[in-house]
């Protein structure tokens, strides 16, 4: 009996010596929310409109709380009630700032529920509206100074919205912006819109074809050829508005391309940002598929083909096809592929004639960052070509730098101060 308590101090004494001595586990911080790039970024494109007054970092942290990547449903289904309960939380508030900013944020929160839907949903046009719905509400209430705008396009017709700037904006340039492959007109404000009212500016958001309501309610699909849409909104603009003295245009992601693209042909445009990079969209959509995948497709086995992409289980490349085939008008991942290819600055470039702004960064996973010195190279004729390339330590690492808006900001404002010689306020 005796023995027994001995050995039973023993292991006592010897747990408590490993327990106080033994190294623990280092307490890391970890620069991610998962380990999956897509909703990784995901979750920092919503975090990114907290600058903008339309995101918060605690309804963020508890909405991706246990969610598992590649969930569309699950995703769907936890942000459409981060959304919901925000929105009521709204209803709820007296303040005019709390509530507006309140609705702002649910604005942002279901234009996130909505990103990984299939894109013929019904749920898609559903949660499109109360996404829509919630934007216009929250500058309503928040009293922002604004003007929508419908731009004649054909048979169909494209949206604009005009955000005039504090006084003295007159004396600096109006800045034009457009998204790209998946951004909102309205997401638009709270990227640049606010900061640039901020710094004394007016802005002109636009959507075009392939973009926000156009490609979900009238089905019109992207075209390379984007003088036509940019030129359209900028027409219809100067019929009721002053001409301003100089106009800067700037494109977000696949607006990368659509910018300069439009500023080649439209001699109205005194400068132009491509934020982030998009010189050659046929190599960006390229660039990881395997090179047996095009010796397939060279040689007509595209049921094999079609079989293999169904098979693809990664969760940003299914959603880069759905999305791809829904805007561009695809009918299969292959076709998708010779579509891009039109994109491509390589023909047009040399008609660049005026000051062009390249942004980057170095963990950019969908354009690869050797586009930024071909980019560079074809602007023969560019009045001037300023490039920033941001890496990781910067926080700016990511394609379009989110989750650091603040230094693409001051970057661009700098830009815009130097070049057309207005300074902020």
């Amino acid at each position: 009996m005796r023995a027994r308590i001995w050995i039973g101090l023993a292991v006592i004494v010897v747990g408590v010596a490993a327990w106080v001595f033994w190294p623990n586990k280092a307490d890391l911080g970890a620069p991610r929310f998962f380990a999956d790039q897509t909703y990784n970024f995901q979750t920092i494109r919503a975090l990114d409109d907290v600058s903008g007054i339309g995101g918060d970092f605690g309804e963020t942290r508890e909405t991706i709380a246990g969610l598992k990547a590649g969930d569309a449903q699950g995703w769907y289904d936890a942000w459409q009630a981060t959304g919901d309960r925000v929105a009521a939380l709204a209803n709820h508030t007296n303040d005019p700032m709390g509530r507006g900013q309140a609705l702002l944020r649910a604005h942002s929160y279901y234009r996130t529920a909505e990103f990984f839907l299939a894109p013929h949903d019904p749920r898609r046009l559903m949660i499109w509206k109360k996404n829509i719905d919630a934007f216009y509400r929250g500058l309503d209430v928040l009293g922002v100074k604004y003007e929508r705008i419908s731009v004649p396009y054909g048979s169909h017709h494209l949206n604009a919205v005009y955000y005039p700037g504090p006084p003295g904006a007159q004396r600096r340039p109006l800045i034009m912006f457009v998204g790209g492959y998946d951004e909102t007109m309205e997401e638009g404000y709270l990227s640049l819109g606010v900061a640039a009212h901020e710094h004394g500016y007016s802005v002109l958001v636009y959507e075009g074809p392939g973009q926000g309501s156009v490609i979900r309610e009238q089905g019109l699909v992207f075209t390379p050829e984007w003088e036509k849409p940019n030129g359209a909104v900028l027409d219809t603009f100067l019929k009721d508005h002053p001409k301003p003295d100089k106009i800067v245009l700037i494109g977000a992601s696949l607006g990368g391309y659509l910018a300069p693209r439009a500023a080649a042909f439209d001699k109205r445009i005194d400068g132009v940002v491509s934020y982030d990079e998009f010189f050659d969209g046929g190599a960006t959509s390229s660039r990881n598929v395997p090179k047996f995948v095009f010796w397939l497709k060279d040689h007509g086995y595209k049921g094999m083909l079609n079989f293999l992409a169904g098979l693809n289980s990664d969760p940003g490349k299914r959603w880069a096809e759905a999305n791809g085939m829904w805007v561009f008008g695809a009918k299969d991942p292959f076709a998708l592929l010779d579509a891009f290819k039109a994109y491509t600055l390589a023909p047009v470039a040399s008609r660049i004639n005026i000051d062009v702004l390249i942004f980057a960064g170095v963990d950019d996973h969908f354009v690869p960052l050797d586009q930024v010195d071909e980019y560079k190279k074809s602007l023969v004729h560019a009045r001037s070509v300023t490039t920033f390339v941001f890496d990781r330590a910067s926080g700016g690492g990511e394609h379009c730098q989110l989750g650091e808006p603040s230094l693409w900001h001051a970057a661009l404002f700098d830009w815009l101060s130097s070049k057309f010689g207005a300074s902020s306020p």
